[in-house]
């Protein structure tokens, strides 16, 4: 049974207890702000991370809830934890998130799992297999399609297309850093891969295979510009930029001796009608 607290309380207990290190395990208030911590994340109410007009990025990491997703697994113990009649074995305060027709999500049968602390808001379509992780928000409308990955905190936000095989990466520790952030009406192209805190704007089309992490500079031709993580900022990749992948030469060494080139994801235009025709979902599959 949980208690009822504010997110300011709920927020200094949390921060208490994973101060406390190993001296958490076994207490049962410990284990009460975990599991109210929890359900605060299934229901929406706090998130790893939130949109903040007021930062540099338009986000910000609320670390005291990462430290309350690792303070849950040193208070979980190893137990057997049946699903669908197969057998699996993980930290007991993290079992499998069990849907009903009232939540509004489509959980395809076929190997699909959410894991308890991720949040999932209605009309998002699960497509089997595929998997989201503790701490990770997936927004309305979204559609995680066969073998995606959605890493824990990961955020994404409404009528997203995760398509086949994309895998997003999350970022737990540091606490205080930025998970990958996928905005509002973004496709993700199949066997795309987005990690290390990468922020994808609004509107943005990942084109199938394209690879972002935080030390990948990407080539704007359109803006003739060049894009890179700086300090505290991750990688963004701006509103309705679509990506594909590329290539550059290596300009010296052996590498142009030998006539080798480098991966390079590239932005070769921003969306326009004719883009949104192209990546348009099919409602009918809603």
């Amino acid at each position: 049974m949980t208690s009822r607290f504010t997110t300011a309380q709920l927020q200094k207990i949390i921060e208490r207890h994973f101060a406390a290190g190993p001296a958490a395990i076994g207490d049962e208030s410990a284990m009460n702000a975990f599991l109210t911590l929890r359900a605060y994340l299934e229901d929406g109410e706090v998130r790893a991370a939130s949109p903040d007009p007021g930062s540099a990025s338009g986000w910000r990491v609320n670390a005291w809830v990462k430290q309350g997703i690792l303070l849950g697994f040193r208070l979980g113990v190893l137990q057997e934890l049946p699903a669908g009649g197969l057998s699996f074995v993980d930290k007991s305060t993290y079992p499998v998130r069990r849907f009903g027709a009232a939540d509004g999500v489509r959980m395809v049968p076929g190997g699909s799992s959410v894991r308890a602390g991720a949040y999932v808001a209605r009309g998002v379509v699960c497509m089997p297999p595929m998997y989201i992780n503790a701490g990770a928000w997936v927004d309305e409308g979204t559609m995680v399609d066969s073998h995606a990955l959605v890493g824990s905190c990961a955020q994404i936000g409404k009528h997203v297309h995760l398509s086949a095989a994309a895998q997003i990466g999350g970022v737990l520790e540091p606490v205080n850093a930025s998970p990958v952030v996928i905005e509002d009406d973004v496709l993700v192209g199949g066997n795309c891969g987005v990690y290390e805190g990468t922020l994808v704007r609004k509107g943005a089309v990942l084109a199938a295979g394209t690879i972002l992490t935080r030390g990948t500079p990407v080539f704007d031709l359109v803006n003739g510009a060049v894009l890179r993580a700086t300090g505290d900022l991750p990688l963004i990749i701006p509103e309705n930029a679509v990506v594909v992948p590329g290539s550059r030469a290596v300009s010296k060494g052996k590498g142009q001796e030998w006539g080798l080139s480098l991966y390079a994801p590239v932005i070769v235009k921003y969306r326009d009608d004719k883009t949104d025709q192209s990546t348009a979902l099919e409602d009918l599959l809603r």
